[in-house]
C-alpha cells in the first residue's frame, strides 16, 4: 500500500466516524473538489503536506491521532 492510498482510507474512515460529507470538508478546507476527488480516490502521485494538514485540521484531531492508525504500518507501507 502506498502512503498516498492509506492517506485516504484514513481520511475516509474519519469521515465515516464523524458523519462528515467529501462536501462539506471541501468546503472547509478550501480545496476544489477535483483536488479531493484526486487525493481521495489516489489519483496522484504525492500529495502536498498543505493539502493533508488542511483535510487533517478540519477532521478536527491532531496530526498524531489521524496518523496513530495501522494503516500507517510503516513496515508495510510503499514510500517510494
Amino acid at each position: 500500500m502506498t502512503l498516498n492510498q492509506a492517506f485516504a482510507i484514513r481520511v475516509r474512515e474519519l469521515l465515516k466516524e464523524k458523519k462528515m460529507t467529501q462536501y462539506k470538508l471541501e468546503q472547509a478546507t478550501g480545496l476544489y473538489h477535483s483536488t479531493m476527488s484526486s487525493i481521495l480516490n489516489n489519483k496522484i502521485k504525492a500529495s502536498n503536506f498543505k493539502s493533508m494538514a488542511l483535510i487533517i485540521r478540519e477532521l478536527g484531531i491532531s496530526i498524531a491521532e489521524f496518523f496513530d492508525s495501522p494503516v500507517f504500518d510503516f513496515e508495510k507501507l510503499d514510500i517510494d
